[in-house]
């Protein structure tokens, strides 16, 4: 004890408190969550934040129950650390659930501390981030604690689209816990030591009798890979605090704002000569989508979203000339590059989020349609075909679209076409826009003429050539203004920059309601 506080034993009192408070579940649990390979929550804060920027609340409210012994055990801070600081200078507001107290269990005290800081991240317009690494409710508090769920779980709804929200899972995340992070905008996840799942492996075996490990179950790569639940899967939890920092320097801090810029030292008008061969000259041969973009966004670097599941389909962040953009780009390197169910909603659901916070579009398209199949038409597809298409035509942002070989049928007009408001529309020469490709569209106009010729194949090979000169190119879209302009593919950064620099001021609004009724 200094001397200042032998002397003042109300600041003795106030020191000891902020003590016991930063010790959360005390020296053995913490040993035990870094044994795990898990920082505790305080640690995971310090990180996430810029040096000396956390301000703390709440830091001595304790929980109200009375059963089951609880009101012999209270802990100041009650298994959750609130408050608020800065990343990059700039405003945030964070939680980090203790998994030291009480395995980090919510409480309706707890709850209420969380839900304290998501208002007044509202009230000020600051990004909320939730550290989560918790055994679930409190079952000693019985309905309270579901019921402090409930209120968590309103406010992530009413902040969605006024400030971003970022989920971290950095361990156990199950039965209604898991809903908090579902509403949020993105999730991070981290290998071997966090997951998520409604009902856990016990549960399962009972009821199905299926044997699952939790890993396999929820964890960070099934969560990516398979249920596109979750967004980014870490390496460790450093990986995954420092990818936080980084998505949330593409986002405005809420609704009102522009996405933050930044100086740029690559020529905004350079050429790439590296383009003018990517995209192969053979219409069936695939190439990585991802060169083009990096080719063309600020310093090769783009920040990929969801790059585990639906790789038939890409998305993320990148800059032109500084500025932020959404990335929305069919790879031909996977299935061709076609749409089906689980790249759409992936899309669909970014599609939104950037229009929420006014970050604009870039759409590069190479869709030859979408996946047949009794799977893909049992499974929805068509509505959820709809829901990119819907997003896509309520995005009010600016929207620039790319076409660089196919585009074909109604995936033609779900990426980001002229048609659903698409403000400028280039394609390469290599672009084929049609409603199907040149053997399909053969085999159907001319089938009884194939039938009769005396060389079948020679016929069908004069008549692909004849539709492909007609209609698999750019030239009668253009000829129709849907395309504003075929160009040159080592010119697509400059045309870019230009289109995106042009639309800035862009004002469009939709139709007065009170919301539509997306296809869900």
């Amino acid at each position: 004890m200094d001397g200042t506080t032998e002397k003042d034993p109300l600041r003795a009192r106030l020191q000891h408190m902020e003590k016991q408070a930063e010790l959360g579940g005390g020296a053995d649990r913490i040993a035990k969550q870094h044994e795990a390979g898990k920082l505790t929550a305080r640690e995971r804060i310090d990180l996430l934040l810029d040096p000396g920027s956390f301000t703390e609340m709440d830091k001595f409210v304790t929980h109200r129950s009375h059963d089951f012994g609880m009101g012999d055990k209270k802990i100041l801070g009650d298994g959750v650390v609130t408050g608020y600081g800065t990343v990059e200078g700039r405003q945030i507001f964070v939680f980090a659930q203790d998994f030291t107290v009480f395995g980090g269990s919510l409480s309706g005290a707890y709850a209420q501390k969380i839900c304290k800081i998501m208002d007044m991240a509202m009230r000020v317009g600051a990004p909320v981030i939730g550290l989560n690494d918790s055994g679930g409710a409190r079952i000693q508090e019985g309905v309270e604690s579901l019921a402090g769920y409930a209120d968590i779980f309103l406010r992530n709804t009413l902040a969605s689209g006024v400030v971003p929200q970022i989920s971290l899972i950095l361990g156990p995340c199950a039965g209604g816990a898991v809903y908090s992070p579902a509403i949020t905008d993105f999730i991070m996840m981290v290998k071997n030591t966090s997951y998520m799942f409604i009902t856990g492996p016990d549960v399962i075996k009972t009821v199905t009798h299926e044997e699952v490990s939790k890993e396999d179950l929820g964890g960070a790569l099934a969560h990516n890979q398979k249920s596109g639940v979750a967004h980014f899967a870490a390496e460790n939890e450093q990986n995954a605090i420092l990818l936080t920092r980084e998505l949330l320097s593409f986002l405005p801090s809420n609704n009102q704002e522009d996405p933050p810029a930044q100086p740029c030292d690559d020529d905004p008008f350079r050429a790439d000569e590296g383009l003018k061969s990517i995209v192969p000259s053979n219409p069936n041969k695939p190439y990585d989508i991802k060169e083009i973009i990096r080719a063309v966004v600020d310093n090769k670097h783009f920040f990929e979203v969801q790059e585990h599941f639906a790789r038939n389909m890409v998305i993320g962040f990148a800059r032109m000339n500084g500025k932020p953009v959404g990335i929305v780009a069919n790879q031909p390197a996977v299935l061709a590059g076609v749409l089906d169910i689980d790249a759409s909603v992936k899309a669909a659901r970014f599609v939104r989020f950037c229009d929420c916070f006014n970050i604009p579009l870039i759409t590069l398209v190479d869709v030859p349609g979408f996946l047949p199949g009794t799977d893909q038409e049992w499974g929805g597809i068509i509505t959820h075909g709809a829901k990119l298409l819907y997003a896509f035509a309520e995005a009010t942002v600016p929207k620039v679209t790319l076409i660089t070989r196919k585009a074909y049928g109604g995936a033609y007009d779900v990426m980001a076409s002229k048609h659903i408001r698409a403000d400028i529309n280039y394609a390469y020469p290599t672009a084929e826009i049609a409603v199907m490709g040149p053997e399909g569209a053969v085999n159907i106009i001319f089938r009884n003429e194939l039938l009769k010729a005396s060389d079948p194949n020679a016929e069908r090979t004069r008549l692909v050539n004849d539709y492909r000169e007609k209609f698999a190119n750019p030239y009668k879209a253009a000829e129709l203004g849907y395309i504003d302009e075929v160009i040159r593919p080592e010119d697509t950064r400059a045309k870019l920059i230009r289109a995106l620099e042009m639309l800035k001021n862009k004002r469009q609004e939709n139709p007065p309601r009170k919301h539509g009724n997306i296809p869900l």
